[in-house]
């Protein structure tokens, strides 16, 4: 065992990693999450990522019981951040149904089906798509890396316990005055600027410049770029020449953002995925389940044809529809590994807006039923998002990944139906009048869909990124970052291009501190800090709520 690990205690057989405790825990662990994220979501409009919370706890509860290792661990928390991007996908989505007609009428039925639907695809792929992106590809996977990380360095002590946990409490506590007391503005905004549209500033976010560093200078620096390019380039550049309003200039940087990201989902299907089809797709067809090495998957065609009747019939999405959701969900869980792997970030409702909008082009799908195509989608890509990071940490930490995959099972159908009760009992309460409602549930994303379901805002401009975006990425262009840049607001951008450019002096004029792990380790103390405050402070604040419904 090398230095770094020395005194880690690692699992010596499958039993000691899928252990029926560890289920316990992660079971009790992603109803409170799912809970909580659910309110969160649609309270805010935000969701931090759960993996480093459910890590520390993962840790904490299964050292309490004593004789843990660090792989039982990680199987723990995989199953205790399922439930919460299952939550995400739906809280971004749905809503948007009675924004547009509050007296549209969804049944129980119909809701379940859509969860669990979209978390069973989001399974089914995460499973085929894992050995391509974390091994093959070895993308940065920021937060998994992180969340490996914090459990390598908290097993083992020492100095570089001391590091992590000491820049874990700095951002901690930066977040606790920034978010719950409020003492300055989460973000510095230039207010002329933002005459153009441009929200054009920095978000003071320890775990976004944590992310900047891990990801490093080159993908960051293509990000930073992009944000140029849709911020100074379009709306501003645009404006001021006089080439069109305002109002076209954010359609045209919102359209062309989303063109740039579907295109390279299709370069990578192309390039990367169909030629190493037999590997990828071989467990759904091989005995041997070729290229995984983990999980035979030979019932998944049957389970996905299945259930395009069951979303043919029973949510009214029809057959055309419910095949494109199904094609949709492989396109935009590759897309969402992808960015998640190089960014850290996961907008799944703007995957969920793409399929829905490929739905609505060939079959004449109703305004509702559109809905339920970008949730379908976009908790598939929550799922897959979030477990593409605990992946990675097992790949680090040499976790059996079938051990993994079942507590994502259990994990995502935990959340599945915890997430339709806790949205059930919320429209019960409340009414649909809560949604988009700024004094009570504002889900800013599920208004983003439903802005979305008449169509593309600027056509041109997404046809001409979509083509870019593949050409480029099949040119071995960081394309899905640059795409990210110009759909995301810049003082997102801003943030991640300071941790990146850190990480570039600190590769120039300090190698030995960078050769020595303490650069990542500061970097995943950054994110972990801010990240366990976000679920503690959504923990705080959802709570009381439920109670009181």
């Amino acid at each position: 065992m090398s230095q770094e690990t020395k005194g880690v205690k690692y699992a010596t057989s499958f039993k000691e990693q899928l252990t029926v405790r560890g289920m316990i825990i992660g079971v009790i662990g992603a109803v409170v999450l799912t809970m909580s994220s659910m309110y969160v979501a649609l309270k805010l409009g935000a969701l931090p990522w759960p993996i480093i919370f459910v890590a520390l706890v993962s840790m904490f509860f299964l050292k309490l019981l004593g004789k843990s290792n660090i792989n039982e661990i990680n199987v723990t928390h995989t199953a205790m951040s399922a439930g919460a991007m299952t939550a995400g996908g739906l809280a971004f989505t749905l809503p948007g149904i009675f924004m547009l007609n509050p007296d549209a009428d969804i049944n129980l039925l119909k809701l379940i089906v859509v969860v669990l639907g979209g978390v069973l695809l989001g399974l089914i792929f995460t499973a085929l798509i894992r050995k391509y992106f974390v091994v093959t590809k070895e993308l940065p996977y920021p937060m998994g890396q992180a969340a490996a990380e914090t459990l390598i360095v908290g097993d083992e002590g020492g100095k570089k316990s001391i590091i992590l946990f000491t820049s874990m409490g700095i951002a901690a506590v930066f977040t606790v005055i920034r978010d719950w007391f409020a003492a300055f503005p989460a973000a510095l905004l230039n207010s002329k600027m933002m005459g153009y549209g441009s929200l054009t500033g920095v978000w003071w976010s320890p775990m976004l410049i944590g992310v900047g560093y891990v990801i490093g200078p080159v993908f960051v620096g293509v990000w930073f770029l992009g944000a140029i390019i849709g911020d100074f380039g379009i709306l501003v550049g645009g404006t001021e020449a006089g080439l069109w309003d305002s109002g076209t200039a954010a359609a045209i940087k919102s359209s062309l953002g989303i063109g740039l990201m579907v295109g390279t989902g299709i370069g990578i299907i192309v390039k990367g995925i169909l030629p190493k089809a037999k590997e990828i797709f071989g467990p759904m067809f091989s005995k041997e389940a070729l290229g995984q090495g983990f999980i035979s998957l030979r019932w998944a065609p049957i389970v996905m044809v299945l259930l395009a009747a069951v979303f043919a019939t029973l949510t009214g999405m029809g057959v055309i529809a419910s095949i494109i959701t199904i094609l949709g969900v492989w396109l935009a869980t590759s897309m969402s590994a992808q960015m998640v792997g190089q960014s850290g970030i996961n907008p799944m409702e703007v995957f969920g807006i793409i399929v829905l909008l490929a739905a609505k082009a060939v079959s004449s799908i109703g305004q509702t039923e559109a809905f339920f195509v970008a949730a379908i989608v976009a908790i598939a890509c929550g799922l897959a998002g979030d477990v593409m990071n605990d992946f990675k940490a097992g790949y680090i930490l040499k976790t059996d990944p079938k051990a993994q995959w079942i507590a994502e099972c259990i994990g995502g159908l935990v959340g599945a139906f915890v997430s339709v009760g806790v949205f059930y009992v919320i429209l019960t309460a409340y009414g649909p009048s809560a949604f988009g409602n700024p004094e009570m549930f504002v889900a800013p994303q599920a208004a983003a869909v439903s802005a979305m379901v008449g169509g593309i805002p600027h056509m041109a401009s997404f046809l001409i990124g979509l083509v870019a975006g593949c050409i480029l990425y099949i040119l071995n262009f960081p394309v899905m970052t640059l795409g990210l840049g110009v759909y995301l607001p810049f003082y997102l951008s801003l943030t991640a291009f300071i941790g990146g450019a850190a990480r570039f002096l600190v590769q120039k004029f300090a190698p030995q501190f960078e050769k020595g792990g303490n650069g990542m380790i500061i970097a995943s103390g950054l994110l972990g800090g801010e990240a366990v405050v976000g679920v503690i402070i959504a923990l705080i604040q959802a709570i009381p709520a439920f109670l009181a419904i």
